[in-house]
């Protein structure tokens, strides 16, 4: 089945879902950016929980799932995305963020799922390519998700995710 997608011009922290995605850095203790705002929004309980699961953090690509702490979410899964400024440019990573986060909310039963735009902030991602990996990535894949929404913080992100969305 394939997911509704929608933009959303927001902040991800307000998004009542059943799980919203965190894009995390390898260690999973918090850090800037959505990361940091996740973190502060939740509580300490994310990061306790973090630490608990994932003592040595997670590998690039992967995807994990917490508790979403006082979140208005249920749960909080964090993925790895590549880092472009660093020279982590293979697209294929990127894309199995999306497609990990995808199959653990399967797992934990979610249906309704907030993303961010994955490396499209301080890892320097192409906006463009960015974007377009999400929606091709969410549309294509198999999964009991029924409504994604990708959150975009300012207006002219989420003017170019509605744009490709429209594309399809």
């Amino acid at each position: 089945m394939t997911p509704t997608i929608t933009a959303v011009r927001g902040d991800i922290t307000e998004q009542h879902v059943d799980a919203i995605v965190n894009a995390a850095n390898r260690a999973m203790r918090g850090g800037g950016g959505v990361d940091g705002a996740i973190h502060r929004a939740g509580g300490r309980t994310i990061l306790e929980d973090c630490i608990a699961r994932f003592p040595t953090g997670l590998a690039t690509g992967d995807a994990g799932w917490t508790t979403a702490g006082l979140l208005p979410a249920r749960w909080v899964i964090h993925v790895v995305g590549p880092n472009f400024r660093a020279g982590e440019r293979d697209r294929a990573l990127l894309e199995s963020c999306y497609r990990r986060a995808l199959a653990v909310a399967d797992e934990l039963g979610a249906r309704t799922v907030a993303f961010p735009l994955i490396s499209a902030g301080i890892y320097g991602w192409p906006h463009e390519d960015a974007v377009d990996a999400a929606v091709a990535t969410i549309a294509a894949a198999d999964t009991a998700v029924t409504d994604v929404r990708i959150v975009a913080f300012d207006t002219a992100m989420h003017d170019l995710v509605r744009r490709r969305i429209e594309r399809g």
